[in-house]
């Protein structure tokens, strides 16, 4: 005769069978699939918000995300510049298995697997709105053609730092602006704007909140790649000032150049719609189901008159945009998720923008690609689980024949910061700021990053 199992044992069966069925109706139920949002912003640096110890620009909406969520001290871009750093973002690569290293036009294929691509699958509505960067209309790489049920905003990079352009897209309808007329000077390359009336940011903000409202009743995914505060360097170029704005705001009495209120008012006017979307979500009564990320795609610029000494828009960190010092590539990440993310903490753990690819995958339910070179940060997220970590991570920027790599391992990064210069070696354990090469002093630590970066090239 067989003897009853222990109660203590049926109680784990059971448990277990519990889990198991809640977890599964979570993944199938639409109801219960988290909204996911993704803001971000254009060259914003690692120091240029007052959660991360800005002291001059007022961010008080961003600053109240990191307040309701998590504070990462260890995020970095997918790049130096922006097409690079969207792509890897996109498809959960880093650089050393994509097929473009700097800003050089690309398109995306019909092949590529990206995650608006995924969660399109798994039933999200996804949209997104502002620098797409990877495909213009007609071709392969529109964001129409790569998951994205609607997009409204820049399909060229080229033509997405001019504030006041003669029209932005939706989908693919060309959609004209009021008001804005353009330079027909060849050296203003189409980009200066000589009438001003319809500021384009302002009309992209406005749809994301309206796809928010019209997917409300859906599991959605939104991408508000918002272009501030980036520079319109031949604006810049034209009148010696590329932060176009339509006024200064609360820096209009600032004693300061035009283009650092300009950056500051920009900053503020980010920080203000990211207001507008949680205020939206709240009154929807979709805040608690939604999760929130807010990141920049690289580091601080210094172009249009900005000078990113002013504010000090890298903080702590060496380099800015175009370098792959910690300035040019570790970026802002506040993620929030009220009821699931404990409020007001931070983590140190080390990720990238490859990691969000499987990040949203686990939150969707949704099983990422075998491939990529992303790994879920969402345990961190939750404090749940045991945190993979990286061997490494890698960047690698070819442009204008400059060539340069980084890659970091736990509390070693290795930089070649030009064309066939020395490799230089820091501890960020100690050396936040790589000001101490240590390449002399650690040349067995040196030679095996060496070795793995040229595993990579």
């Amino acid at each position: 005769m067989l003897s009853a199992p222990p109660a203590a044992f049926l109680l784990t069966i059971l448990g277990v069978f519990l889990y198991t069925g809640c977890a599964t109706q979570n993944q199938n139920d639409p109801d219960k699939l988290p909204n996911i949002i993704y803001i971000m912003a254009d060259d914003l640096g690692y120091g240029d918000l007052g959660c991360y110890g800005q002291e001059t620009i007022q961010t008080p909406n961003i600053d109240r995300l990191a307040k309701e969520g998590m504070r990462f001290t260890n995020h970095y871009s997918g790049h130096t510049v922006c097409r690079c750093s969207r792509l890897s973002l996109w498809t959960g690569h880093h650089t050393g298995n994509l097929p473009i290293h700097g800003n050089a036009k690309w398109q995306m294929g019909p092949t590529d697997i990206t995650i608006a691509k995924l969660l399109q699958e798994k039933g999200y509505a996804t949209g997104g709105v502002g620098k797409w960067s990877l495909g213009d209309s007609g071709s392969t790489g529109h964001p129409n053609l790569q998951g994205f049920d609607f997009w409204m905003g820049f399909l060229d990079q080229s033509e997405a730092h001019n504030y006041f352009p003669t029209h932005l897209w939706r989908n693919s309808e060309r959609v004209p602006l009021a008001g804005n007329v353009l330079s027909d000077k060849p050296q203003d390359r189409g980009r200066v704007a000589i009438q001003k009336q319809t500021y384009s940011h302002d009309l992209i903000a406005d749809e994301a909140l309206a796809f928010i409202r019209q997917n409300k009743i859906n599991p959605f995914l939104l991408h508000v790649h918002i272009t501030l505060p980036h520079a319109n360097n031949e604006s810049g170029n034209a009148t010696g000032d590329g932060m176009e704005i339509p006024d200064y705001g609360v820096y209009s009495d600032e004693d300061w150049p035009n283009p650092e209120k300009g950056f500051a008012a920009m900053v503020t006017k980010l920080d203000s719609d990211v207001g507008r979307i949680t205020a939206l979500l709240e009154e929807l009564g979709l805040r608690e189901n939604t999760i929130i990320f807010f990141t920049s795609d690289n580091g601080p610029h210094q172009e249009g008159g900005h000078q990113h000494e002013f504010f000090d828009s890298n903080g702590p960190l060496r380099g800015l945009k175009r370098d792959l010092y910690d300035g040019g590539i570790r970026v802002p990440l506040i993620v929030s998720w009220p009821g699931h993310i404990l409020p007001n903490s931070s983590s140190d753990h080390p990720s990238a923008f490859w990691d969000y690819l499987p990040t949203a995958c686990e939150l969707a339910g949704v099983q990422p690609p075998d491939s990529i070179d992303g790994i879920s940060y969402l345990p961190t997220l939750l404090n749940t689980g045991v945190q993979k970590q990286h061997d490494y991570l890698y960047w690698k920027f070819e442009e204008l024949g400059v060539e340069k790599v980084a890659l970091r391992s736990g509390r070693w990064k290795v930089v070649r910061p030009a064309t066939n210069a020395a490799f230089e070696l820091y501890d960020l354990s100690v050396d936040n700021a790589e000001q101490h090469n240590l390449a002399d002093e650690q040349p067995a630590v040196l030679s095996q990053l060496k070795d793995v970066i040229a595993s990579l090239e």
